[in-house]
């Protein structure tokens, strides 16, 4: 198994609650995020999402897809999203929510382990790859969700 710890920031001239609802919406997402070809609900949660699994399928600039379920574990509306992935890729993922003077700051911090075994024995070698494919996937996420909101993407890292 190859560990992966990721931390992608985006800058967004939006207010927080409407990014949130963005991000939250994670059945929206293959409309607006290049690289999440499809999102399934398969249990909706409480009321407000909280213990909602859905399947994704992401594909990426490399020619392989990754599918992996993911469960919601923990909502703090507009500041906290946490959940936890089983599948392909297994382990946490929080987005964190901070707003000053209109500039909202999406802090995504992806703790994953890699399950399938090419990619595991790939892993020693292909490891800077992996992570620019991932920083490539963020990086298209934040171009699509200032182009939701109709904002502008201060930064993205």
């Amino acid at each position: 198994m190859a560990k992966y710890r990721f931390l992608t920031t985006w800058l967004l001239d939006a207010p927080r609650e409407r990014v949130w609802e963005a991000i939250h919406d994670q059945k929206a997402w293959p409309t607006w995020w290049r690289g999440v070809e499809d999102v399934v609900e398969l249990e909706p949660g409480d009321g407000d999402g909280l213990g909602s699994l859905s399947r994704l399928r992401w594909r990426s600039f490399l020619p392989y897809e990754l599918v992996f379920e993911a469960r919601t574990t923990r909502l703090q509306r507009p500041h906290l999203i946490e959940g936890q992935v089983d599948g392909e890729l297994a382990g946490s993922g929080t987005w964190r929510l901070y707003e000053a003077d209109g500039t909202t700051a999406v802090v995504y911090d992806w703790d994953v382990h890699t399950t399938r075994a090419w990619m595991n024995l790939l892993a020693p070698l292909a490891r800077p790859v992996f992570a620019w494919n991932h920083d490539w996937v963020m990086a298209r996420g934040g171009e699509g969700i200032a182009r939701l909101l109709d904002c502008r993407l201060v930064a993205h890292g």
